[in-house]
């Protein structure tokens, strides 16, 4: 759709509702906001202007603005993102909602934590663990991510598992929509059945439907006890195949981690460290949690009868420190690597998963791929990152790439999978999606959108197009 350009006028107006300091037009300051973590240039847009909100009513404010005058707003938290889902590919204004970094509250008696989109995943679970809490929501960035941007994009990550996704953590939202309305949607309760479940629409939207201004979510009481065991695999099958297994034996682990061997080498490179059994092994590993110390030992004679029984070489106790921070070093590791890359997030059911796992490398041997692989093993969702083949230009890489992309993802709708577990749409997926997604269900996500953000304010071009 045209929009109007930011005119001095507007520029103005912006500056009345955030403030002089909090509205950036100067391209180089900008350019941070031009781009999320894809490091790819082709995949970069400098916004007109960068506008800092510190309260719903300022953002509110934008949104009015952007009706008024039609020009596109995007929402950022921390530019963590894999999908371009912040950059803004129409110009106009990027609203960051860094400066909101507040931890309202933090309530032990209900268990339930109150913030401000800006407030790092990091520093909620480091100050609720201080009160003997959990938040149970651990994107691989929490050290970096933002809660506001956890929930735009449902963030995944380890502990999925047993405790679900981000939109299982959150009971109400307060969202500024399209249209420039403050509004709270959900709220602190176990239940309810009364009327659509808004909230949960706005999770996962990308911002496309809604800007979140604040969060109440759910905390549980810190688990006692917590082991990590570390099972080393002869081959990437036998890995996988193990989780089904675990599953049917009536154990519900915290996470499960899959890491094939040339990512543990590339991550030793990173880390310049050498990894426990790293000369051939694939990696899976697996946390769980227990009501005590005699419950633990059972649950670890027991996964390890399961892996053994599956073709493990070993199981060990893991040392934890030193297992998460390389598991968790893996998008930093390939980028260490190559700024160009292509980062799958395919999920399948968790019983096709060794199926795909197959199909990838054969895929990737067929279209001389350099593959980086990380897998949350028990959920089915699985991290392939495509490096760039030095031997090829970018074109024809692209090429091998799409030639990839075609055959990847008519196997993972055939066994019932989608083409993102965690990451999201954004721009990057776009045409992805609009080809592989069922057309009767796209129209129905096309008519959510046009009746809450009729101009098109709100994040246009992520998802899919409108008309």
């Amino acid at each position: 759709m045209p929009y109007s350009p930011l005119t001095p006028d507007i520029l103005a107006q912006l500056v009345r509702i955030a403030g002089p300091k909090n509205v950036l037009t100067d391209p180089e300051r900008m350019e941070p906001y031009s781009h999320d973590e894809v490091t790819d240039p082709a995949y970069h847009h400098l916004p007109e202007a960068v506008v800092f909100v510190e309260t719903a009513d300022q953002a509110a404010a934008v949104i009015g603005l952007a009706n008024e005058y039609h020009f596109p707003v995007v929402p950022r938290g921390a530019g963590t993102g894999l999908a371009c889902g912040a950059v803004p590919i129409y110009g106009g204004v990027v609203l960051s909602l860094e400066k909101m970094n507040r931890i309202l509250e933090i309530n032990e008696a209900a268990l339930y934590a109150v913030v401000e989109p800006g407030v790092r995943t990091a520093d909620l679970q480091k100050e609720v663990e201080a009160k003997g809490l959990f938040y149970a929501g651990d994107p691989c960035s929490g050290d970096s991510c933002f809660i506001g941007g956890n929930i735009a994009t449902n963030a995944g990550g380890n502990r999925a598992v047993k405790y679900g996704t981000t939109r299982n953590q959150v009971y109400a939202v307060e969202v500024v929509n399209p249209t420039g309305k403050i509004v709270r949607l959900g709220a602190r309760l176990q239940k309810q059945s009364t009327g659509y479940c808004l909230d949960q629409l706005i999770i996962g939207s990308e911002g496309t439907l809604g800007i979140i201004t604040q969060a109440t979510l759910k905390l549980l009481p810190k688990p006692q006890h917590k082991l990590d065991l570390l099972a080393i695999f002869p081959s990437t099958e036998q890995a996988i195949g193990v989780v089904t297994q675990i599953i049917k034996a009536g154990i519900t682990p915290t996470c499960v981690e899959f890491m094939d061997n040339i990512t543990i080498k590339s991550v030793e490179k990173y880390l310049h460290e050498t990894l426990q059994d790293s000369d051939s092994g694939n990696y899976l590993i697996v946390e769980v949690e227990g009501t005590s110390e005699d419950d633990m030992d059972d649950k670890a004679v027991l996964l390890d009868e399961i892996c053994t029984a599956n073709g493990a070489s070993s199981v060990l106790v893991a040392d934890s420190a030193r297992i998460w921070q390389a598991r968790k070093a893996f998008a930093e590791a390939v980028r260490a690597e190559s700024l160009i890359v292509c980062k799958e997030d395919v999920v399948v059911p968790v019983d096709q998963e060794p199926q795909l796992i197959d199909a990838i490398l054969a895929l990737a041997k067929k279209y001389n791929l350099i593959t980086r692989i990380a897998s949350h093993a028990g959920d089915g969702n699985i991290h392939l990152n495509i490096l760039k083949n030095p031997d090829l230009t970018y074109e024809a890489w692209q090429e091998h790439v799409d030639a990839n992309q075609q055959e990847l993802y008519t196997l993972i709708y055939k066994l019932g999978g989608r083409l993102s577990g965690e990451h999201g749409i954004g721009s990057k997926r776009k045409v992805l999606m609009e080809e592989f997604t069922n057309p009767d269900e796209l129209e129905m996500m096309r008519a959510v959108k046009k009746a809450l953000d009729p101009n098109n304010i709100l994040n246009p071009g992520k998802i899919f197009d409108v008309e």
